[in-house]
């Protein structure tokens, strides 16, 4: 049984008096701090919408009024498209779904315990597992492939995409042209621009930088992306006693400011851009510094994240799932459970980040995604609950079997046991004789079995005739 889409918000970091505090602190940073701002494109935007600009400082700041004018222009609800209508994500309320993510250098392999770099064909690979692993609902390209430069990995990186899952695809570009053509790419796959624009099938990344700097480069892109009318995701990223005070509640706030200014931007340049307010907000290991992907507080900070998007009725893009582990060992589950349950029982509208990365997301791994796929099972049964009814109550049936009766022939068992309790794939409920005698599997041995029947079967591709129309017109494809 597949879970997406189900109703989240049962676990509530933040009450309703502690959310207000955060807004007026919020608001007070908006007004009397503001954010600096690097792109001329973006300056010229965000003054024609009424800010006050202290040009020398580049330093942007609107009065609350208008802040919150303009977080109001942005849609509350936001569809994000499959090329198959069966893998459309609606962003609301809190609704949970869940996606990759990151930009990974390197591969993990476990049979060998070693790392290498990634490569464009480990990003279809990867892609082709992911199409096929039913509780990862959302493609977020994962990794970068080594062996290409920045004027042709985003081409490259969203035809991988949009050839081998007919899943949404959502990633960051590195270039304004890169940009186009990804755009031009996707209009094609559509059938044409006006389609894209109704179901689009890609969604755009860019980055707030904590605390409070929109740079030129991303500034220029947010703007271009807005003006596209393709959906954007405004997400930062403040690392607690670095880049943003040591304390969570000082954390979120410092992150909603951060990826409220990008929302903000979004709808100065082009009022009613599908925006989506975004947190990667984590720990910092304050020994040497280094940013912590695994840790209890990422959880925490990304579930209030999800009240405070509630809060100001956006879209919202979690982070959850990341593991510091260097290898496929209790730390890499235990982490990646934790920060995604929590965020799913928040209510978190799209959680990346959710499956397949390790190593402080500098690595990916093929078996994690199996593994995490059934983590991620069992966190969306959490999100579903109890269903209490009369049916699910079953009076009438414990009457009739009475004391002492058992209920394993009953029609209600029969009826209800596939859905009412989570089947994980991989997970040995034998005893003992029957795991050894089929061989003392560990997890990663399993999942390794999984990535070879799904690689070995995958056949997901683009029709035909589209599939040379983008070879034809967009350039630098390795197809």
């Amino acid at each position: 049984m597949i879970r997406k889409g189900l109703v989240g918000g049962s676990y509530q970091p933040l009450t309703s008096g502690e959310i207000d505090r955060i807004n007026e602190t919020v608001l007070r940073i908006i007004e009397e701090i503001g954010c600096e701002v690097n792109s001329e494109a973006a300056l010229e935007a965000l003054e024609d919408a009424g800010a006050r600009i202290d040009r020398k400082k580049r330093h942007v700041q609107f009065s609350r009024e208008k802040a919150l004018e303009l977080i109001a222009k942005a849609p509350s609800e936001i569809t994000l498209y499959g090329r198959d209508k069966k893998h459309d994500i609606y962003l609301a309320g809190t609704r949970v779904y869940t996606g990759t993510g990151g930009t990974a250098l390197n591969i993990y392999e476990p049979s060998t315990g070693e790392r290498r770099p990634a490569n464009l064909d480990d990003l279809k690979n990867i892609i082709g597992l992911v199409d096929k692993l039913d509780n990862i609902h959302l493609l977020l390209l994962p990794t970068y492939p080594n062996e290409l430069s920045t004027k042709r990995v985003d081409v490259n990186r969203f035809f991988a995409g949009l050839d081998n899952t007919t899943k949404h695809i959502m990633g960051g570009v590195y270039t304004p042209n890169g940009l186009k053509q990804v755009i031009k790419m996707a209009e094609i796959v559509a059938g044409s621009p006006e389609n894209l624009r109704a179901r689009p099938l890609i969604s755009i990344i860019t980055c707030v930088i904590s605390p409070f700097v929109i740079d030129a480069y991303y500034g220029d892109l947010i703007v271009a992306t807005a003006k596209s009318g393709i959906p954007v995701v405004c997400p930062a990223e403040p690392l607690c006693g670095a880049t943003s005070p040591v304390t969570l509640a000082a954390t979120v706030a410092v992150q909603t400011v951060d990826s409220l200014m990008g929302i903000i931007l979004t709808q100065a340049v082009n009022p009613g851009t599908p925006a989506i307010f975004g947190s990667v907000a984590t720990s910092t290991d304050l020994s040497d510094y280094k940013y912590i992907a695994g840790s209890v507080e990422m959880g925490l900070l990304n579930a209030a994240g999800a009240q405070m998007a509630q809060f100001y009725r956006l879209p919202y893009y979690a982070t959850g799932g990341m593991t510091d582990s260097k290898t496929l060992d209790a730390q890499a589950g235990y982490e990646s459970a934790i920060t995604n349950l929590l965020c799913a029982l928040s209510g978190a509208n799209f959680i990346h980040d959710a499956a397949g990365l390790m190593e402080f997301a500098l690595t990916v791994c093929y078996e994690k995604y199996v593994i995490d796929n059934d983590i991620l099972g069992m966190v969306m049964r959490a999100v579903e609950g109890i269903r209490v009814n009369d049916d699910t109550l079953a009076f009438d049936l414990i009457k009739e079997i009475g004391p002492g009766g058992n209920f394993v022939t009953a029609k209600h068992t029969r009826r209800h046991m596939r859905k009412e309790h989570y089947q994980p794939t991989l997970s040995d409920r034998n005893y003992r004789d029957k795991w050894e005698s089929t061989g003392r599997k560990d997890t990663w041995q399993k999942a390794s079995e999984t990535v070879r029947r799904i690689l070995k079967n995958h056949n997901v591709r683009l029709p035909e005739e589209v599939r040379n129309r983008v070879l034809r017109e967009i350039k630098g494809i390795i197809a």
